[in-house]
């Protein structure tokens, strides 16, 4: 019996949603999650609330899946209900600038800091100046003046008594003191002291050697007293400080939560305040260039010193979060080393690169710390170091700021320490099946580290149960998107579509992007001709432009097949020659694009010629589909005697690489004819691949394949002698054009599945194949008995041959 045609039925799938009641998609509740997506939602989940270390995400997904929205969508909902993450300051470590406090504060409280230290600074900057030129402070310091050089005018008082009692002077030069003689109340002149008596001159040279003893003692203690000014000036000082400083400490203080970290770093900062006071009496512009004075910490090489001293006393907040705003969920877009665990940056000044700890700028890492952070993965590996980084602070629990430069650091460079900072994070990577497996069997941390993964699926059932979540999915992107309203007709047009996208009649595509980008495109035709409501015709349309922008080489090798550059008969019968299909993939457009295939056949050794592979344009899966022909052949035909066939398959004008089995069937069909003699239709295209026991296999791209024939069909004319032949298995598949199901429906056009090669030489020749009878032979007449004829008599032509040759 012949095999029949499919039915039109058979080459589509309608979709019904007249039970759900609805006029529009403003009628349908949306949805909250992602549907079809059960088992990889239930991995996010389990990963969001696995406490253990290791038990980190990598979410599994095609591009435009939905992925990161349910997953960022989930994360943010569970975040919501956890409290802030912690805030972190980096503040000055006044006993080793280079090496940076990280201090940690509760949520909100790190800005809180900021702006009381800023008013702190701000208040003594002003305070300062104005007690130390007030007349109390000015009045005090002058009595301590006063104080010691009245001290200093007494010992020098006693040392002039001295003098006088004995007949001498104390007088000052510009050389300092001297003692002399007296002479009515001045100094005696060398003459008349030259004159006195000798007596006289050594009683008063003895005097002043007396009297100048004296004198080194009082000059020797002015140092002495210089020194008990200055310390009574600094104690004046730090009373004075400590009275400003205790006063904006309190205020500083109170209201803030106390931690241990932060009272002694509040502790270290006073006293650090009291010492430094004199910086807050320059003005701005004095300030400016010069460093934090001298004093512990202070030098060309302090961080914290140029140009402006008061930066020593600042609070840099790190990292800052909401009180009531929940857990952070972070997303990363680009994932350099710098963005993932933090950075420093410098400034130039007098050719060297400073920095302080007021130039520590967060990562990622931090930012995320306490909750979530979301990375797309290739981006994440196309950074230097990151990955690595990463793995580090995940391993140790820490967060430490480095930098590939920091080898490279020049003696003209300035840097610092900063403090690790504690890190509990939970981390999710995004990216495709290739590349998680890639990670798995290329790095053994990623599988230590990344425990959990969620794969979320790119097709889904489709049944009434799922067609109702779909219309529902519409609906929620119409909404979201803004989109006019979808009536129900543009509903179901939209759910089929998404079933021919992945080929399949019985599921649809959930690759929200896709879809919603469909959706996109048919609300703008609907606004081109003034639709309130997307209607079915404005998918239909959508569709179309979308097909006429991506075409144009699938219209040019069109085009070629009609004028005949490119030979493709659709109709009589030719031996040996036959029509395969296969399908170009241009960018995001594919479609299919028939290939004639030739055999010819001789006797020989018994081997099958595979052209394209002697050429090397044939990949290793033609190849293997052409040994697997080899294998039907040698084990269908003639079994009891030697092979003894030569012959060559070629791909007629195929100028590119050929791969993939879909033609194996092709082939075949073409060596049977050539070999039997028979003639096949050449209004019949055939795609297939086929296993060494003739059975006819599944293959992709079906939809394509029959639709690229059709159309040089309709272009010459359709005579309702022309098909195409599909694996049985392919039947699923079907989700083919209007224009074909048309064509079928009037019966100008064909669409047989077989399921053996037997069935598909019956079709393509008229000639039934024949079973094998009790006796092992075929019947007469059949294809498969003028095979096997065939093949015994170029097995004898060999046997003569070679005996002749003996």
């Amino acid at each position: 019996m012949p095999i029949p045609a499919l039915t039109v039925d058979d080459l589509y799938r309608h979709t019904d949603l007249s039970k759900l009641g609805f006029k529009t998609t403003k009628e349908l509740e949306p949805v909250d999650t992602l549907i079809g997506q059960d088992r990889a939602l239930e991995a996010v989940r389990f990963a969001a609330r696995m406490r253990s270390r290791g038990y980190n995400l990598f979410v599994i997904g095609p591009k435009g899946s939905g992925k990161h929205a349910a997953v960022r969508g989930y994360l943010r909902d569970r975040a919501a209900r956890f409290p802030a993450g912690d805030d972190w300051v980096y503040v000055n470590d006044f006993k080793d600038p280079h090496r940076p406090l990280a201090l940690r504060l509760p949520p909100s409280e790190g800005p809180n800091l900021h702006r009381r230290i800023e008013k702190l600074i701000a208040d003594l900057t002003a305070s300062v100046a104005a007690v130390l030129e007030g007349e109390e402070y000015r009045g005090r310091r002058e009595a301590i003046d006063q104080e010691f050089a009245k001290q200093g005018e007494q010992s020098l008082e006693g040392v002039a008594a001295a003098a006088k009692e004995r007949d001498l002077l104390l007088v000052r030069t510009e050389q300092g003191f001297a003692v002399v003689p007296e002479d009515g109340g001045k100094p005696m002149a060398q003459e008349k002291f030259n004159a006195l008596p000798q007596i006289r001159r050594e009683r008063l040279q003895a005097a002043i050697q007396e009297v100048q003893a004296l004198l080194r003692d009082a000059l020797h203690k002015a140092p002495l007293l210089e020194r008990d000014r200055q310390k009574a000036i600094r104690a004046l000082n730090d009373s004075v400080a400590r009275s400003l400083v205790d006063e904006e400490m309190t205020e500083v203080r109170e209201g803030m939560t106390p931690t241990e970290e932060l009272a002694a770093w509040l502790a270290a900062l006073e006293e650090d305040l009291i010492e430094k006071i004199h910086v807050f009496a320059q003005p701005a512009e004095a300030r400016q260039g010069q460093g934090s004075g001298s004093g512990q910490g202070s030098g060309p090489t302090d961080p914290a010193a140029a140009p402006d001293p008061q930066r020593r006393f600042r609070v840099n907040v790190f990292v800052s979060h909401e009180a009531e705003v929940g857990a952070p969920v972070v997303i990363e877009d680009h994932p350099t080393l710098g963005r993932l665990v933090g950075r420093i940056e410098y400034r130039a000044q007098m050719g060297s690169m400073l920095t302080d700890f007021t130039l520590i700028r967060p990562g990622a890492l931090h930012c995320a710390n306490g909750g979530y952070l979301l990375i797309d993965a290739l981006k994440l590996l196309q950074q230097p170091f990151a990955w690595d980084a990463l793995k580090r602070a995940l391993y140790s629990g820490r967060v430490t700021i480095e930098s590939p430069q920091d080898a490279a650091t020049t003696t003209l460079a300035v840097s610092i320490q900063p403090a690790d900072i504690p890190l509990s994070v939970k981390v999710v990577l995004f990216g495709d099946q290739r590349l998680y497996h890639t990670l798995a069997a290329a790095d053994p941390d990623f599988a230590d580290l990344f425990k959990v993964a969620a794969d979320f699926d790119d097709i889904m059932e489709r049944d009434d149960e799922h067609d109702a979540l779909y219309a529902r999915l519409i609906a929620t992107i119409q909404k979201n998107e803004t989109l006019r309203p979808f009536d129900r007709k543009a509903v179901e047009r939209v759910i089929e579509h998404c079933s021919r996208l992945v080929a399949d009649r019985d599921r649809v595509t959930t690759r929200v992007g896709l879809i919603a980008d469909l959706m996109r495109e048919a609300d703008y035709q609907a606004r081109e001709h003034n639709h309130k409501t997307v209607v079915e015709a404005d998918v239909e349309a959508a569709l179309e432009a979308y097909r006429r922008r991506s075409d144009r080489i699938e219209r040019r090798m069109r085009e070629q097949i009609l004028a005949e550059t490119m030979l493709i008969d659709t109709d009589g019968a030719e031996v040996g020659q036959v029509n395969g299909l296969s399908v170009l993939q241009i960018g995001t457009h594919g479609f299919g694009r028939p290939t004639r295939i030739t055999a010819r056949v001789r006797p020989g050794n018994g081997k099958v010629v595979d052209i394209e592979r002697e050429v090397e344009l044939g990949g290793p899966l033609h190849s293997k589909g052409m040994l697997i022909l080899q294998g039907y052949l040698a084990a269908t035909y003639a079994t009891d005697v030697p092979a003894s066939l030569q012959a060559s398959v070629v791909f007629e004008q195929s100028y590119g690489g050929v791969d993939g089995d879909s033609a194996s069937s092709t082939e075949l069909y073409a060596l049977l004819s050539a070999l039997s003699e028979v003639p096949i239709r050449q209004g019949i295209a055939v795609t297939g691949s086929v296993n060494q026991m003739g059975d006819v296999q599944a293959i992709g791209g079906v939809n394509e394949k029959i639709e690229g024939f059709f159309d040089i069909c309709a272009a010459r004319g359709l005579t309702g002698d022309q098909g195409v032949m599909i694996p049985a298995a392919n039947t699923r598949h079907l989700m083919l054009k209007e224009e074909v199901r048309d064509a079928v429906k009037a019966g100008k056009f064909k669409v047989w599945a077989v399921s053996t090669i037997a069935e598909g030489i019956e079709i393509l020749t008229g000639v039934p194949a024949g079973p094998r009878g009790a006796d092992g032979s075929y019947p007469d007449g059949t294809v498969n008995a003028r095979v096997e004829a065939r093949m015994r008599a170029f097995a004898e032509t060999r046997r003569r041959f070679i005996e002749r040759e003996v």
